[in-house]
């Protein structure tokens, strides 16, 4: 551990600085989303109207936008929030447009891997949106969403195979788990370890890391990472001294190893050294609380 004092107290102000939580749009992960199709308060529907989009702006807690579920016609999840909007064109004039908030298409068989997402998109009318690709296509290469305005207003259908859910209340699986820092005394226990943490590893990366100490002080767990989602096997050991901790995190094609401690006051972080491919960096996780 080549780290001095001074690190250390950076790491804690940062630390304490960025821990953030997920909304609840975060929450909705590809196993909730598939219990959406049978769940209470889900309209299976062919089409949503403006009105529909007006009626159900604030489904969910704190984030306002309509709350959509689709199966695309290649068969994943996808998750989005949708808006109507406008879009000036010339001096005096305007058109109806789908704006697409966010959304998130998840990998098959995955709980967090993200098969493409994003924020901000605006659909124009007669356009496609294809959510496997993430992007606005023309008509005739097919998608998932067409947003058509016709008439006396503008809607959103639903294409080919790919099928549409309106969610007109929060799924209580997509709560927020209930996450609790231990009451750390004047004699450390291994156990103090188990939780989940957000991980920054050398400003460079950062994810979800979940942690579980057995009673031969074997570590065991998941790491998420931020960048898409993809789940990874944590394994290691605490201990020497007890609040001391040495764990794995194994990718495809290679290994990143981390040595840190806990701070023994709280129990809210962990700082430390990593090594990855010969080369040696900081990194500080954040105990999640909610």
């Amino acid at each position: 551990m080549r780290y001095t004092p001074a690190v250390v107290l950076i790491l804690n102000l940062w630390a304490l600085a960025g821990q953030a939580s997920a909304d609840a749009f975060d929450n909705y992960t590809n196993s909730v989303l598939a219990k959406v199709p049978e769940a209470k308060g889900v309209q299976n529907i062919p089409k949503l109207t403006t009105a529909m989009m007006v009626e159900h702006s604030r489904v969910l807690p704190g984030v306002p936008g309509t709350f959509l579920v689709v199966v695309t016609q290649e068969g994943r999840m996808s998750k989005l929030l949708v808006q109507p909007a406008r879009q000036r064109v010339g001096a005096d004039q305007s058109i109806p447009i789908l704006l697409i908030e966010r959304f998130a298409t998840f990998r098959e068989g995955e709980e967090r891997s993200i098969h493409s997402e994003g924020k901000m998109i605006r659909v124009f009318p007669d356009f496609h949106f294809d959510l496997d690709m993430g992007q606005v296509v023309p008509a005739k290469l097919g998608g998932d969403l067409h947003f058509v305005d016709k008439g006396p207003g503008s809607y959103v259908e639903v294409l080919g195979k790919a099928r549409m859910y309106l969610v007109t209340q929060h799924l209580v699986e997509a709560g927020p788990k209930k996450l609790t820092r231990p009451a750390v005394g004047t004699k450390f226990e291994p156990h103090f370890f188990d939780g989940e943490y957000k991980l920054y590893d050398d400003g460079r990366r950062s994810g979800r890391l979940e942690i579980h100490v057995a009673e031969n002080l074997e570590v065991s767990g998941f790491y998420y990472s931020d960048k898409d989602g993809r789940k990874y096997a944590v394994s290691g050991k605490v201990g020497n001294p007890t609040h001391a901790i040495r764990f794995r995190i194994t990718f495809p094609q290679t290994a990143q190893s981390f040595e840190g401690f806990m701070f023994t006051g709280d129990g809210r972080a962990i700082a430390g050294s990593s090594r990855l491919q010969e080369r040696e960096t900081g990194f500080y996780a954040v105990r999640l609380e909610k």
